[in-house]
């Protein structure tokens, strides 16, 4: 990116920001995301390292998905919730990843407005799909050793399939109420958003019309739809855990536990590092740490996934290694 101070600056004012006059006001029609800009050395390492788990998620999750349409034996409720959050992961990157390294590649930090409040829709849409998936799963297995007789007459795929579909409509109309409720919003000074994509708190921030109505949707929507899912997959895997502990023998409690790891691994791993992501933004002065921590969000999670459920998962390797035609770890 080569980021020089003072004359880098005035340069992308002078050919990039365009604003349009309203009244007194100078609406911003263009943002920069400064991203990971510490200097030009670093941006080829940068570039080549989310290149790399670029690749590796979109691929490690392909496979996934192909694995289990291809295996009839992987027809089951759990691997449906799986290939589908597997698609949502690889949406999930794609919204932000090309966009950072296309700026790397032209050293240039620009998105304009509509194209920034695009990518804030599509991934404030994938998250919520990631936490819904994440509680439908947690679901399943609850049903699956708490309530084995009942398991195959509850989650039939029409109930499997209008889980999904609910969350998906819920997903875009949330994400569609936190993009209308942006677009009211006036920016009046140059708009540095100190992430490597438009990030919808550090968008309100930056706002100088009144944010109060928007603060307050973020609030419940934390509430609502994040922390109220969280509940529900903690409370499915105290019950679980609860289970498991009364079945006698060693084999049948291990056997049990290796159904529901994985899940827990993935769920625990997305809550920490999102977590993580919200106690980093809080923080003063935390421009970069609140960056380093979406990565681990917004790119390692969604890049370990496959590893995760597959490395335990026999039947995930047998299909696997149908596709690649080698034995997998």
């Amino acid at each position: 990116m080569g980021i020089k101070e003072g004359t880098y600056w005035d340069k992308h004012w002078e050919l990039h920001h365009h604003n349009r006059e309203t009244g007194n006001v100078t609406q911003i029609s263009e943002f920069l995301l400064l991203g990971f800009s510490e200097g030009p050395e670093l941006q080829p390492l940068i570039f080549g390292l989310f290149l790399s788990m670029y690749l590796i998620t979109v691929f490690g999750n392909l496979l996934i998905i192909l694995a289990i349409s291809s295996d009839s034996h992987l027809h089951t409720p759990m691997y449906f919730f799986l290939a589908n959050l597997s698609f949502v992961d690889i949406c999930f990157t794609s919204t932000t990843i090309p966009k950072m390294l296309w700026n790397i590649q032209t050293q240039d930090n620009v998105i304009n407005y509509a194209e920034c409040l695009s990518q804030m829709y599509f991934f404030l849409l994938y998250a919520q799909l990631d936490v819904f998936l994440l509680t439908v799963m947690a679901y399943d297995r609850f049903m699956a050793i708490c309530h084995p007789l009942h398991y195959t007459v509850i989650m039939n795929p029409r109930l499997c399939g209008l889980l999904v579909l609910v969350s998906w409509v819920i997903s875009v109309l949330n994400s569609l109420l936190q993009s209308l409720m942006v677009l009211r919003l006036t920016f009046c000074t140059v708009l540095e958003i100190h992430h490597f994509f438009c990030e919808l708190n550090q968008i309100v921030d930056h706002a100088c019309s009144d944010t109060f109505l928007n603060d307050l949707v973020i609030y419940f929507n934390t509430m609502l739809l994040a922390a109220a899912p969280l509940a529900g997959i903690l409370y499915s895997f105290s019950k679980i855990v609860s289970t498991i502990c009364g079945i006698s023998s060693a084999q049948g409690r291990y056997k049990a536990f290796s159904t529901c790891a994985s899940h827990l691994s993935v769920v625990s791993l997305f809550y920490s590092t999102g977590l993580g992501v919200y106690l980093s933004s809080a923080a003063p002065q935390s421009s970069h740490a609140n960056a380093v921590a979406s990565v681990m969000y917004t790119v390692v999670t969604p890049m370990l996934n496959p590893f995760i459920y597959s490395l335990r998962n026999r039947d995930i390797k047998t299909a696997l290694k149908r596709i690649v035609g080698v034995p997998v770890i």
